[in-house]
């Protein structure tokens, strides 16, 4: 039975819906766990000192989405994977380690700017904090940097697993770095107050990296340290950071301006927009990062292989099938974001001024959910297609439509946290028509009838089920359900949550979308396949004993 759970851990993943079907099993325990995490942090200090702790992210975050996650890991996959098929895997291992050494260095380096100026540049940051809150912030950046330099190692293992097609062992490392966050709050917070967290990251980003390090190895990938500078891949890697560095440099910005804003607004507000944020990008991981994710390899190797109808084949379905999950998702998000926000983050000191802000905010954000999904494929077609340019120009024309709508509904309005959720969506929507629009341009258009039509269908069908679901949320709010108790909340939630999907599913069903085939014959696979493993365990039974 061990031995099956490890051959299943590292098993490649062959296509892209059973890759993105093991990622989505993974994410949705990381992403419970980054839930329980938030419901900790709610129980265990007031919004005003949360925001504290996630306002210490922002700047190591920034950093590393900037020159790790968001320019090298997305550009590494396709480099290393064409040294895999044209160069062999002794020359693509030898590359990897001296992209690894060149990033690891230079990101240190940066890492001790930022800690000795750790302190200036968190006030440019929350200028709506006062002084000893800043100084806190301060100093909680200064640790969480130290993980952020650990991340980027786990970082690279991770994008050595997925080139292989391996998603199960990188998306529980992901797991596990929100286990280490968590173990910091439970254990180190009666000690050391909002810093237990904070040490926290550092153990989980320290687990992200040894439960990778079995796999890595097993691929056969030693590491040397070396440092080509010579090397065709890292140039190609730098041609393709220069462009999207810009981009990534300028999503971060729009992100540290929304933070920048909610503190203006209150200190509190950081907690809210950050927890509303989470909450939203359950879904978004779920259903757009890991299809996205799972794509990438197969949209760079059908690229190489010159197979441009394939490739157009492949970005529609799996598009498809991110609107196919992400769209009901959204309908439930908005209708129920009361409830929802109430039991994850409904600790005694999240009162209910805070619940109803964050569930405003929630409902707008969810407005964009399935364009965010979607834009993470895009996003990743373009990579694909070696092309960063055509992203980051969308890029610069959504977040600066964001940034001045932002400050106008906040400075000008002077409206609550929840109006940053308006300007987050109606970026995200356009973000989605532009690159569908340049997308069709470059790969010598799309069938429109395909591109459009699913995905109307389901639009239409999710409306519906939003409507549909509105009057029973009410009318067992109202007239069942005591909702002041947690297991009625849970109640009231899960049969609502049943109820708008089930119409959803009938109307897509009588609507014939393709995806509901799709997905109906995975879960029968998924339960055939239970069914072997039952099967298997009762045939081994009588030798174990």
């Amino acid at each position: 039975m061990v031995k099956n759970l490890l051959s299943l851990l590292s098993a490649r993943q062959n296509s892209i819906l059973s890759g993105a079907v093991v990622l989505m099993a993974t994410v949705a325990v990381s992403k419970v766990l980054g839930l329980v995490r938030d419901r900790l942090l709610a129980h265990a200090f007031t919004p005003d000192q949360t925001a504290v702790f996630f306002a210490a992210f922002r700047l190591p975050d920034l950093m590393f989405q900037i020159l790790i996650f968001g320019a090298i890991s997305v550009a590494f996959i396709p480099v290393f994977t064409d040294y895999l098929h044209h160069d062999g895997e002794k020359e693509a291992f030898d590359f990897a380690s001296s992209i690894l050494n060149v990033v690891l260095v230079f990101f240190t380096a940066i890492s001790l700017v930022v800690f000795f100026l750790a302190g200036p540049l968190t006030a440019l940051i929350v200028p709506g904090f006062n002084g000893p809150q800043q100084q806190i912030t301060a100093s909680l950046t200064q640790v969480i940097m130290l993980g952020q330099i650990l991340l980027v190692i786990g970082s690279f293992f991770a994008g050595i697993c997925q080139s292989y097609q391996r998603f199960i062992i990188p998306a529980l490392a992901s797991v596990f770095y929100n286990v280490g966050i968590i173990l910091g709050i439970v254990l180190l917070t009666p000690w050391w107050g909002i810093y237990g967290p904070a040490v926290g990251v550092v153990i989980g980003a320290s687990l992200h990296i040894l439960a990778q390090i079995p796999l890595v190895s097993s691929l056969g990938f030693k590491h040397k340290l070396s440092f080509n500078l010579a090397s065709k891949g890292i140039r190609e890697i730098l041609g393709l950071m220069s462009v999207r560095t810009i981009g990534v440099t300028v999503e971060q910005l729009n992100e540290t301006i929304g933070v920048i804003l909610a503190s203006l607004i209150s200190t509190s507000s950081v907690t809210f927009l950050t927890f509303a944020q989470h909450l939203q990008t359950v879904p978004i991981g779920l259903f757009g990062a890991t299809l996205a994710q799972a794509a990438l390899p197969v949209l760079s190797q059908e690229k190489a292989r010159g197979e441009e109808e394939s490739f157009k084949g492949t970005l529609l379905t799996t598009m498809h099938q991110i609107m196919f999950l992400s769209l009901p998702a959204t309908a439930i998000l908005i209708v129920l974001r009361i409830p929802v926000v109430r039991l994850i983050f409904g600790a005694s000191q999240f009162d209910w001024t805070a619940t109803v802000l964050t569930g405003r905010t929630v409902a707008w954000l969810a407005v964009g959910l399935a364009a965010q999904a979607a834009v993470l494929l895009l996003v990743r077609a373009f990579y694909a297609l070696k092309d960063t340019k055509t992203p980051v120009v969308v890029s610069i024309i959504t977040v600066f439509l964001n940034v001045i709508l932002s400050v106008f509904l906040v400075r000008v309005l002077h409206l609550q946290v929840w109006s940053l959720g308006i300007s987050y969506a109606v970026a995200s929507n356009l973000s989605l028509v532009l690159l569908i629009y340049f997308l069709h341009q470059k790969v010598g258009g799309f069938d429109k009838k395909d591109l459009f039509y699913p995905f109307l269908k389901m639009l239409f069908a999710s409306v519906v089920a939003a409507l549909a679901l509105y009057l029973p949320i009410k009318a067992l709010d109202q007239l069942v359900f005591d909702t002041t108790k947690t297991v009625n909340l849970i109640a009231l939630t899960g049969i609502a949550s049943v109820f708008g999907l089930s119409i959803y599913v009938l109307l897509v069903w009588l609507l014939k979308v393709q995806e509901l085939d799709v997905f109906g014959n995975l879960l029968k696979k998924l339960y055939n396949f239970q069914l072997h493993l039952k099967s298997e365990e009762i045939v081994h039974e009588p030798e174990a004993v």
